[in-house]
């Protein structure tokens, strides 16, 4: 039986950049179908040799240490590409004749729309129509992977799903966002379900608040056209900080299948507490940094949000009254993504600790998702020959060190191999699209009104706005990057 995988949009970033790098990847450990064939679709006017030529010199860009002359030869043998518009009906004939579909209905075929936003629907329709998502008996299976943004707001997300579900099933449609391929994502799992010794302590009992930073470095860049009417939250917050909400807060599924471990993440989301208009400056921070109104493509009198944090609380019995904020924002000091799990305070602080400090003898665990993955746990303990004096100290876990560094695979190339296997784990399930933009789309209707935050203007290579620190603070709470190299060893204070 052979595998048959289709790119739309093959011209694109995405694919030179992480698609084809990561099935190349899949291909060099055999993990990839027997029979398998790459087909990219796009309006350039290229050949096979052509396409080939492209994704050779991509890969070796931007991965060039899995660069392998004999094997990319090999590789190559299996990459195939089909000029055509995805407006134009009569160019998927002339797809499916070139994967040889008509020929052979046992062929599995995994559809990947790796296009702008705006050519789903087309593609989605294109592909209906033309019969190319249709499972019968004794055909192979018929997928197909939809990028984000999945949408940009409820009800765009209940079309886009209206439009995949008039062509195919449910089984057959994996919504992908690359954060859960991470490793330390994945991992997370583990960690929580797989060691006594944190589970028991993963709740209202003992958790004073959790943290969650998407942090990057840059500006919009050449994404300026899309950022300026999206902005930070449905950027960022919708999907990859939703899905680490879910991941932290879920209860541990009955089995390890997709459809139990989705189950247990949509409960997270149905518990969110919603945020009232009145009440949207009081549990949200939004920023923007300088110069972002002079960025090329975006309208100089934007007020779009480049940083945002957002106030949380988890209506159950695991997480009642437990804060969750999260924080995402561009221009930042650092590139981050880390999850803390801040623990209670003992009820008696036993020992002198250095004054109008306490608060840092209070254990938290440092959840490094990028970069340098891995865990970082922070405990109290008594410096030698030193009295009764304490002073923090860390246990840290790092996966380069522990398993090598070729032991952490690019995100994409989990993600493939579990959708040519059909195993939908790692995707994110309708009713989840569906809760995550009802949260997010509250937050926007609240900063649509009178009752928002200020927009605060914040420096280039900062945290962010100090409402940001404020928010914490209040609570005698603030933020901690022990996963950066400008790690925050002490309380900012109030602004």
């Amino acid at each position: 039986m052979s595998t048959s995988i289709v790119i739309f949009g093959a011209s694109g970033d995405l694919t030179s950049r992480k698609l084809i790098p990561s099935l190349y990847g899949n291909f060099r450990k055999k993990r990839l179908p027997e029979k398998t064939t790459i087909t990219g679709f796009s309006r350039t006017q290229w050949s096979d040799d052509a396409f080939r030529a492209e994704m050779k010199a991509a890969l070796q860009k931007f991965a060039p240490e899995s660069y392998e002359e004999a094997s990319w030869r090999e590789f190559a043998k299996s990459i195939f590409y089909c000029a055509g518009d995805i407006e134009d009906p009569p160019a998927f004939k002339a797809l499916a004749a070139k994967i040889n579909l008509t020929g052979d209905p046992s062929q599995n075929c995994l559809f990947y729309l790796a296009t702008a936003p705006r050519f789903f629907p087309i593609a989605i329709a294109a592909l209906g129509n033309a019969g190319l998502l249709r499972e019968t008996d004794g055909s192979g299976s018929r997928r197909i992977i939809v990028e984000k943004p999945f949408g940009r707001d409820l009800e765009s997300a209940l079309e886009l799903n209206r439009q995949l579900h008039a062509v195919a099933r449910e089984k057959q449609i994996y919504r992908i966002d690359h954060y859960l391929g991470k490793e330390t994502v994945q991992n997370l799992l583990v960690f929580r379900f797989g060691n006594a010794v944190f589970e028991p302590i993963w709740n209202r009992n003992y958790v004073d608040h959790v943290q969650i930073t998407v942090a990057e470095t840059v500006g919009v860049e050449h994404r300026a056209a899309y950022y300026d009417t999206a902005g930070v939250l449905r950027d960022m917050f919708q999907n990859h900080l939703m899905q680490l909400l879910t991941l932290v807060g879920m209860e541990p599924p009955a089995i390890v299948e997709a459809d139990a471990l989705r189950d247990e993440k949509v409960k997270v989301l149905r518990a969110i507490r919603e945020i009232s208009e009145e009440s949207i400056a009081r549990y949200s921070v939004r920023g923007q940094y300088e110069g972002y109104t002079s960025e090329e493509g975006v309208n100089p009198s934007s007020t779009t949000p480049t940083f945002a944090v957002l106030q949380l609380f988890i209506d159950n019995w695991r997480w009642q009254g437990v804060p969750f904020y999260l924080r995402s924002g561009k221009m930042l000091k650092d590139k981050l993504s880390e999850i803390v799990i801040k623990f209670r305070r003992p009820p008696l602080q036993m020992f002198d600790v250095q004054s109008g400090i306490t608060e840092l003898s209070t254990n938290h665990l440092s959840i490094c998702i990028q970069p340098d993955e891995g865990f970082h746990f922070r405990f109290l303990t008594k410096v030698p020959d030193g009295g009764m004096e304490t002073r923090q100290a860390d246990m840290n876990f790092h996966f380069r060190e522990s398993f090598g560094g070729p032991a952490i695979p690019e995100a994409y190339e989990r993600l493939l191999l579990d959708a040519l296997n059909g195993d939908a784990s790692l995707f994110a399930r309708k009713d989840e699209i569906e809760l995550a933009w009802k949260i997010t789309d509250c937050v926007q209707a609240g900063w649509d009104t009178s009752y928002a935050p200020p927009l605060s203007i914040y420096k280039r290579g900062s945290w962010g706005p100090a409402s940001s620190d404020d928010m914490l603070w209040r609570d005698g709470r603030w933020w901690t990057q022990h996963c950066s190299s400008h790690s925050e060893a002490h309380p900012a204070g109030p602004s």
